[in-house]
């Protein structure tokens, strides 16, 4: 059955939003402002399918990738970059607001820049036997097969050849493998998941599809296969060898804006704690004036970043240490001497990190987040320990999705 609605809003995922009498239904791919035609989506009766803009926006405009629309990987291309850099900081001040929170929210930094460093692609073979190699379909299982992606930063280019061949080589069946990619200073390093054991002579077609497709490094599960030359990143003034399927901002451009709104809130702090540290974005760079404490669950990203500190003259002392903040957080008689910590967690946020902090008497704290609705709760919990929201500033990474980064300071 088909229904004509009429769009009002934008909500937190990108999908058009019409209010109606029975509550309000999503439909992706739809601007406020907009009469469109749509469909039921099965077993999702809040959800409807695009069929057909009736009256469109004044603001859509067309988008500049194929795959667009039956990809899952981009929310948004078909809207100007004015209302939906709006939309984009809402969801920050609507997060704040819903947790009771009153700061100023800065404009919307762009830092796109050349593109995302950083992809997973899937690969699955399908029921007919074809074996495709992209994105998911937005909110679905099955595999869209793409042969280009032009959200990727130009060092990506070869990568998608290379996971369709890795994919082929593998044949997955029973469930999709990850071809994780990662654009480093020395070339393609690619980490894979999902394929099970390989016997020795698949473990040599991988070894010759490395050499073939001029990768850095192709690893399984970490496990190495081959390398060509050990991919490398420079941070700061170090140069750090990364980690198989190792963690870094989705945009060089990305890292740096962020690393650049900490140390500006950190000031003239001479001790730091950085939890959530990773490979050192932002310990490398604090260390030309400060001196680190450097905490991570991750065992191998510290491990890079102890090397990286061994050989990297010039830097205030870096402390690092391997430690599940979520199992084992710094409590406040540890965090004694600190003049400014900084913590970026993952989506899931730093819940009972943020108990322990909030505990402290750290005299500026420094929330990095990349989810709105977390970064909230845990500056709640800050703000109800006493500490004072001075500033939050929004910023995009991930342009065309709805992932926002966010850069917050706050005082006791």
């Amino acid at each position: 059955m088909t229904e004509r609605l009429a769009i009002n809003r934008l909500a937190h995922r990108g999908d058009g939003v019409a209010e109606t009498p029975a509550g309000p239904l999503f439909v992706p791919y739809t601007l406020p402002g907009e009469t469109v035609e749509v469909e039921s989506v099965a077993g999702h009766p809040d959800r409807r399918h695009l069929l057909r803009v009736e009256t469109a926006s004044p603001d859509r405009i067309e988008p500049f990738c194929q795959h667009f629309g039956v990809c899952g990987g981009c929310a948004i291309q078909h809207w100007t970059p004015a209302p939906y850099r709006n939309w984009k900081r809402s969801l920050v001040v609507e997060a704040l607001a819903q947790a009771g929170l009153d700061a100023p929210v800065d404009e919307l930094i762009d830092a796109h820049g050349d593109g995302r460093r950083r992809a997973t692609f899937h690969a699955r073979q399908s029921q007919r036997g074809i074996i495709e190699v992209g994105f998911a379909a937005l909110r679905a299982h099955h595999i869209i097969g793409i042969d280009r992606c032009p959200v990727l930063t130009p060092s990506l280019d070869g990568a998608i050849a290379a996971a369709w061949a890795i994919a082929e080589a593998l044949e997955p069946q029973n469930k999709p493998l990850d071809i994780q990619t990662t654009a480093t200073d020395t070339g393609i390093d690619v980490d894979v998941r999902g394929s099970g054991a390989l016997s020795t002579a698949r473990m040599g077609v991988m070894a010759r599809l490395a050499a073939t497709h001029k990768l850095a490094r192709l690893t399984r599960h970490g496990e190495l296969i081959a390398q060509r030359s050990a991919p490398t990143v420079i941070i700061g003034r170090a140069r750090v060898t990364l980690p198989p399927g190792s963690f870094l901002q989705a945009t060089v451009a990305g890292e740096e804006t962020l690393a650049r709104l900490v140390a500006g809130h950190a000031g003239k702090a001479k001790v730091i704690a950085d939890l959530f540290c990773g490979v050192g974005p932002f310990a490398f760079r604090l260390a030309e004036t400060a001196r680190i404490g450097a905490f991570d669950s991750d065992a191998g990203a510290i491990a890079a970043l102890k090397q990286a500190v061994n050989m990297t003259p010039g830097l205030k002392p870096i402390v690092a240490e391997a430690r599940d903040l979520f199992r084992r957080p710094l409590v406040a008689s540890e965090l004694k001497g600190y003049g400014a910590l900084v913590f970026d967690p993952p989506r899931q946020g730093a819940e009972v990190q943020a108990r322990e902090l909030a505990k402290s008497v750290v005299p500026t704290v420094i929330a990095v987040s990349c989810n709105p609705a977390t970064f909230a709760r845990d500056v709640r919990l800050l703000v109800d320990g006493g500490y004072k929201l001075k500033s939050v500033t929004p910023v995009d990474q991930f342009r065309h999705s709805a992932h926002v980064e966010i850069v917050a300071k706050l005082d006791r």
